[in-house]
């Protein structure tokens, strides 16, 4: 009897599975639209969230949802006193602790979400922002290295590469020597 109970928990969990996971998640592949709509995504002027920085960790796409990965990238201020800027107009999502560390979130419309951490912020779910505002500074913890921000964006609940829509890296300006 307990034999079948166990079978039977075990077939309908392979079955909730199955048709909660949807074929691209199956297989790995991200969201099509997502995709499609890079070019349109880097339209959108958003801002970096940080004036002056270093790109220290790049995004890495996980294989599949639940797979390792980078889900955004890690910024390491240049200067001391840096403050952390809104890359897009929105309303704050979250602004609270998780895990000992200072997490800030940011809906932009369009389903389009932004994450800072570690972040120290005042300001309150609710609050609306507009881009380029200074919404907080780096504060200790989160798994980025030490003083520095991750920065994580979602386009409809997936990850999608922050870069998409800050057009790429900045270009580097060289400095006169001596």
């Amino acid at each position: 009897m307990r034999r079948n109970a166990g079978v039977r928990f075990t077939a309908m969990l392979v079955a909730c599975i199955l048709i909660g996971a949807s074929p691209a998640q199956a297989t790995g592949r991200q969201d099509e639209r997502t995709a499609s709509d890079a070019a349109d995504l880097a339209q959108r002027g958003w801002v970096w969230p940080l004036e002056r920085f270093r790109l220290t960790a790049p995004y890495e796409q996980p294989a599949h949802r639940y797979a390792a990965g980078h889900r955004g990238i890690d910024l390491a201020p240049t200067e001391a006193a840096a403050d952390l800027l809104a890359p897009a107009d929105g309303i704050i999502a979250f602004s609270g602790r998780v895990a000992g560390r200072g997490i800030l979130t940011i809906d932009h419309g369009d389903g389009l979400v932004t994450t800072l951490e570690p972040v120290d912020s005042a300001l309150e779910p609710g609050a609306i922002v507009r881009r380029g505002q200074t919404v907080g500074t780096i504060a200790a913890g989160g798994h980025a290295a030490p003083g520095d921000v991750h920065f994580g964006v979602r386009l409809d609940g997936e990850y999608v590469n922050p870069l998409l829509l800050l057009g790429g890296v900045p270009r580097a300006v060289l400095l006169p020597c001596c």
